[in-house]
């Protein structure tokens, strides 16, 4: 394999940064919806910044396939770096946050994912063979829930602190005797900035020849986004693959940001070590997708395999609103982190072999503000007081079950012509 040392700098550089990164976006919503008692002032906030996502994402196809991925890595990390530190200073200056500050750090790094992984995938399509292409993926996959992992376990004990009632529930109170104390929202925020810095220092590490030479378009932003819809609407079956297979990342999206903090203060009234478990138990289920989905499935092909896994997904959409037990939310987790990642991993890898590495990101740019819509639309729906009362939060569970069901049938109905449509050369 080429360029195997800039892919090692690329997937520590990534995990460096989703590590604080993922503490962060647990904390903010438990914060809202715990501490503060505001869900739908969150739904308002997650929204907006949904909702300027949608004309942010459009743009970040044509910045992926315009500009060198490196480039583009080091300017998000270095923005990132001073936009949550700055904030993070004034929080040790006066001591607290207000809460647009907290949803500005929330916005920010909502519109930094944005453009990480697009440039991640197509960064690192670009520097791998085409037959390593499932393998880099699953790597990628397997790096980011193992950091998933981690970030969970110090967003329990960062969140919630650890004292000796913490540890006897584990049952290790005789093992250990220590406390530590909760972290406050600011020092969470400057270990992000920190690692925002780290990652920075490694990607200017990089150098790396690309397998194939990018073609680079110098055209207006609309004639690059119009090349990527001429794309796909020459090639439709991708387009209803593109969205279809979209579906479970849309509504675990909202699972996880959205609906969960919520389903288990006013629905199941547990704590935020349920929460901070919930999320390791679905990185656990993510990181065992991207060790080993491709086993799993070796002898099924992608669309039969992406289908059975959007059903498992909508079973454990329909638990969730039925029921009310914290370790059924938690083997929930676990199943969508299999299903999500698992479903991530083959479509991207499909994607990769039916489309050119130079268009890559508009027609990502495509699928990512049909999905930006449908979260909008979701999270407008969600954010009604109705969701936030008393156990209605289950209803939302419901609806996002459904949605997956209604997103299968493209797949189900164009099936035959998916698996048999010819990988580009």
């Amino acid at each position: 394999m080429q360029n195997k040392s800039a892919l090692y700098l690329l997937i520590a550089a990534n995990a460096v940064s989703g590590f604080a990164q993922g503490i962060s976006m647990l904390a903010i919503p438990w914060y809202f919806s715990d501490i503060l008692h505001a869900s739908s002032t969150f739904g308002i906030i997650y929204g907006a910044a949904t909702f300027l996502t949608l004309f942010w994402g459009l743009y970040v196809g044509t910045l992926v396939d315009r500009y060198p991925r490196k480039n583009i890595f080091l300017l998000i990390t270095l923005s990132g770096a001073l936009i949550i530190g700055t904030i993070a200073i004034s929080g040790f200056q006066y001591g607290t946050l207000p809460t647009s500050l907290v949803g500005i750090v929330f916005c920010v790094t909502m519109f930094i994912y944005n453009v990480h992984y697009p440039t991640l995938y197509a960064f690192g399509q670009e520097i791998t063979e085409k037959k390593n292409y499932g393998k880099i993926n699953s790597i990628i996959e397997i790096q980011g829930q193992s950091t998933s992992v981690l970030s969970g376990a110090f967003a329990a004990i960062l969140i919630t602190g650890v004292n000796q009632e913490f540890l006897a529930n584990l049952g290790l109170d005789e093992i250990f005797r220590f406390n530590i104390q909760p972290w406050e929202l600011h020092e969470i925020f400057l270990m992000d900035a920190f690692t925002y810095v780290l990652a920075f220092i490694l990607i200017l590490m990089i150098k790396y020849n690309p397998i194939q030479e990018k073609k680079v378009d110098i055209g207006s932003i609309f004639k690059r986004l119009k090349q990527g819809a001429t794309f796909l609407k020459e090639v439709p079956l991708i387009f209803h693959f593109g969205v279809g297979s979209f579906a479970i990342f849309a509504m675990l999206l909202l699972h996880v940001h959205q609906l969960m903090p919520i389903y288990i203060s006013n629905h199941l009234h547990a704590s935020s070590a349920v929460y901070a478990g919930s999320e390791m138990l679905y990185a656990l289920g993510a990181l065992s997708a991207g060790i080993g989905i491709r086993w799993i499935f070796k002898n099924t092909n992608t669309i039969k395999a992406i289908i059975i896994m959007m059903i498992v997904s909508i079973v454990a959409f329909q638990l969730t609103a039925f029921s009310k037990s914290a370790l059924l939310l938690m083997f929930v987790c676990f199943v969508l982190g299999l299903t999500n990642a698992g479903t991530r991993v083959l479509r991207i890898t499909y994607l990769f072999n039916h489309i050119p590495n130079h268009l890559i990101g508009r027609t990502g740019s495509v699928f990512q503000t049909i999905n930006i819509m449908i979260r909008f639309a979701f999270i407008s729906l969600f954010s009604l007081t109705f969701f936030a009362k008393d156990a209605n939060i289950t209803w939302a569970y419901f609806i996002g079950g459904l949605f997956i069901l209604v997103s299968a049938f493209p797949l189900i109905i164009y099936y035959k012509k998916l698996i048999n449509l010819k990988p580009m050369e």
